[in-house]
């Protein structure tokens, strides 16, 4: 492999060599054929389905504020690619079409992957595909296809692969040069439009031009590097059972615990939190990892690091102080300057480890943290219907940040001056700022130190703070916005009716477990056909199979809000979708699962995706939901099931387990002894609060929990929940019973007494 994989980057080379350094990206109808009388039917009355309060995204329009050019995006439902509708540039969607003209003119492909929020995704359609000069040469050299990552996350994987082999790195937009038959032979992510634009001593215009005459003039050299690249990118995507390394199901698994925890203690700033220098992104599942870590091992160090970087997110600039939710990541060292956009699956983990290190701690701070999370989502991300929109960018007025920022003048224009001062020193904003004029609202030192500098009692001030903001927001909301997609991704919703699900039970607030169960009940209503999940919904319009981390993370969610009320149907429907998983994705020889269904379009290769980065792998969450259920329904073919899924991906456990923190987490659960946590109630009226008030402030994160009255209710479990046979509770009060491996300690009515027993921690094998 490392042999094959040398002669790649080699022949990878030659073709880098060919052309020199890149930089830049495409356009539309100049230089192209004039469409079929039929499809330009088809384009304008799709535009004019768009309706009258349709803006076209384009500076190409006539002076009625028509667009000068619409191409065959105009048909599609996803907002990424409807941006991209009104460049001069003849894209295509990706499909068979554009495929078989390729290789009836013998073109080249270039393939462009982005999606609606992407700055940068942005930043190259401004100066590449709407400039006309760069759309002429494509639409007379090359076929140009389109794709959403979001909606196509299995085209997404394969070519990044590629790029990444090419690279050294990837990202969005990215840029792939493709064979007509869909072999990548060039790639990178954006590339300026002209020579020395940005620094870039090759442009986009320029790389066109020469990897055009590669093409046509030495198309052995492309056959032999995309031969080679198409080969080593089926390699990576699903290792094969040969490539398998140590059971981490037993000794080795601690090993590997360890060495992923000093792999990210030598990567953590110490100085600013988080880990590796600039730009910081906010990889939650990193932090959930080390708590478990820290919960097993009593490594204080490890605990801290944690601490520091919730406490340094949560201060910086990468948190929005006014609104709630965190931006995308930052893009300093100091968490400071973010990038703005804002997206469903970055607040929705963050809310997940701040709950978490919220019942570690047990500092307020993290909770309110959480709070404010899920009240932004409600109210600027939630749908009539419940579901979940995905993101919103970080450009709005045609700037970075410009809804965001404020100056001191802003702020006294809409706060009493007392109150303003107030502000101005907590958040640190001044006349010169920190971004363009402007200031980044940031936390400079205690609200305590600000007030008695002041002359404010801290509770006071605090309530001042509180006021302010929400005069604040009122003011924020009279601003243009940045675009919001308001597309529904299944994925996505499941992460965030998990954190919904998940704060329902730690904090106790009961409209949050409602919430979560009215975005389920969404997605199960109009996104679920018979048993298979669809991948999105925009405007009521469903589209697209839904792929693993749809069904994983949604099932996650389920178990989540099933532990949250209780209710019965929230664990059946997570079961259904693991029997999908397991009937349409799941590899019977090597184990894990793949990226698509069994059914679905065979690309180069079918991945089988393990790397846990700003999301986490739909491996790495399906596997540790078949550890819950097995736990839950006794049922060892779940066991079995992960056990094998943890095999699957043991070399990559073995060798770099910093780049699997949520797959590691499955790890924790299986070399620990999970706690069954069975609550009777003598009826539904009364309450097993004084119970649940010790475990929803404590870090009990390798259990399963069920609650459940006596008579109805518990019959109907005991179908589902095994583990409630000869349950009861005892003496008329409601009575806790805590086991593991089906063995339970004495059952207990006694607050304290339960506290203890959920408190006994198993230590990592080997360590004191």
């Amino acid at each position: 492999m490392l042999e094959r994989l040398s002669t790649l980057i080699l022949m990878g080379c030659l073709v880098w060599a060919a052309v020199g350094f890149a930089a830049g990206n495409t356009n539309l109808l100049p230089g192209a054929e004039p469409f079929p009388d039929s499809l330009q039917t088809q384009l304008t009355q799709a535009l004019q389905a768009k309706g009258a309060e349709y803006v076209p995204r384009t500076h190409h329009l006539y002076p009625d504020g028509r667009p000068q050019y619409t191409n065959r995006l105009i048909r599609e439902p996803s907002p990424y690619l409807l941006q991209h509708a009104h460049n001069p540039l003849n894209w295509y969607p990706w499909g068979d079409e554009a495929f078989a003209r390729a290789k009836k003119e013998n073109k080249p492909i270039l393939l462009s992957i982005g999606y609606s929020t992407c700055h940068w995704c942005h930043v190259m359609e401004r100066e590449s595909f709407e400039d006309v000069e760069i759309a002429t040469y494509l639409n007379q050299h090359y076929i140009a296809v389109k794709v959403d990552r979001e909606q196509r996350p299995d085209i997404d994987g394969v070519y990044m692969a590629a790029v990444q082999m090419m690279t050294g790195r990837g990202g969005w937009p990215m840029t792939v040069w493709l064979t007509p038959d869909r072999k990548p032979f060039y790639g990178g992510t954006y590339f300026p439009p002209r020579d020395g634009v940005r620094g870039a001593k090759t442009g986009f215009l320029t790389l066109l031009t020469r990897l055009s005459q590669v093409y046509s003039q030495d198309p052995e050299r492309i056959t032999q590097v995309s031969t080679q690249l198409t080969q080593a990118v089926r390699t990576s995507l699903a290792p094969s059972a040969r490539q398998q390394g140590p059971d981490v199901t037993q000794v080795a698994g601690v090993t590997v615990l360890k060495k992923a925890a000093e792999s990210f203690k030598k990567n953590f700033d110490a100085a600013y939190g988080g880990f590796g220098q600039a730009p910081k992104f906010p990889r939650s599942v990193v932090l959930e990892f080390l708590l478990r870590y820290s919960r097993r091992t009593g490594d204080q160090a490890v605990r801290d690091m944690v601490v520091k970087t919730l406490e340094a997110m949560a201060a910086g600039g990468m948190y929005d102080h006014i609104g709630g939710g965190f931006h995308r990541y930052a893009t300093d060292r100091q968490w400071l300057v973010p990038h703005f956009e804002k997206m469903l699956y970055d607040n929705a983990l963050l809310t997940l480890a701040y709950l978490e290190a919220f019942q570690l701690t047990g500092r307020a701070e993290f909770a309110q943290v959480a709070r404010d999370i899920l009240t932004y989502v409600e109210r600027e991300m939630t749908t009539p219907q419940g579901g979940f929109y995905s993101a919103t960018d970080a450009d709005s007025e045609g700037e970075e940040g410009t809804f965001f920022v404020w100056t001191p003048a802003d702020i006294r224009a809409v706060l009493d001056p007392e109150v303003a001062e107030l502000m101005l020193a907590y958040y640190g904003v001044t006349e010169k700022g920190n971004f363009g004029g402007k200031t980044i609202l940031h936390v400079t030192r205690p609200l305590a130190d600000v007030a008695k500098e002041l002359g404010f009692a801290p509770e006071q001030a605090e309530q001042m703070r509180q006021a302010a903001r929400a005069k604040l927001y009122a003011a924020r909301l009279k601003r243009i916005p940045p675009h919001k997609d308001k597309k529904i991704v299944v994925s996505w919703n499941g992460l965030m009716i998990a954190a919904f699900a998940r704060a329902a039970h730690v904090l106790n607030v009961r409209a949050y477990a409602q919430q979560a169960a009215r975005a389920a009940d969404f997605i199960l209503t109009h996104l679920k056909k018979k048993q298979q999940l669809q991948r999105s919904a925009l405007d009521g319009v469903v589209s697209g199979a839904a792929y693993l981390d749809d069904y994983a993370f949604l099932a996650a969610g389920l178990l989540d809000l099933y532990e949250a009320s209780f209710e019965a149907r929230w664990l059946r429907e997570a079961i259904a979708l693991h029997d999908t998983l397991t009937n349409d994705f799941w590899d019977a020889q090597a184990g894990g699962f793949f990226m698509t269904a069994r059914t679905e379009e065979t690309l180069l290769g079918r991945e089988k995706p393990h790397y846990d980065g700003a999301e986490p792998s739909g491996n790495s969450v399906a596997i540790q939901s078949l550890f819950r259920l097995a736990e839950l329904t006794t049922q060892e073919r779940y066991r079995k099931q992960a056990e094998q899924g943890l095999r699957a991906f043991a070399q990559q456990l073995d060798q770099s387990p910093s780049s699997v923190p949520r797959l590691l987490a499955s790890v924790d659960f299986a070399q620990d002894t999970p706690k069954e946590i069975i609550i009777i109630k003598p009826n539904r009226e009364i309450t097993a609060e004084p119970l649940l008030a010790k475990l929803r402030t404590s870090f009990v994160p390798n259990r399963v929990l069920v609650v459940v009255a006596e008579g109805r209710d518990l019959t109907q479990q005991q179908e589902l929940i095994p583990l409630l046979e000869f349950k009861k509770s005892l003496k008329g009060k409601v009575t806790a019973y805590v086991c593991e491996k089906q063995v339970c300690l004495l059952p207990t009515s006694d607050p304290e007494v339960f506290a203890e027993q959920i408190a006994q921690v198993k230590p990592l094998s080997g360590m004191p």
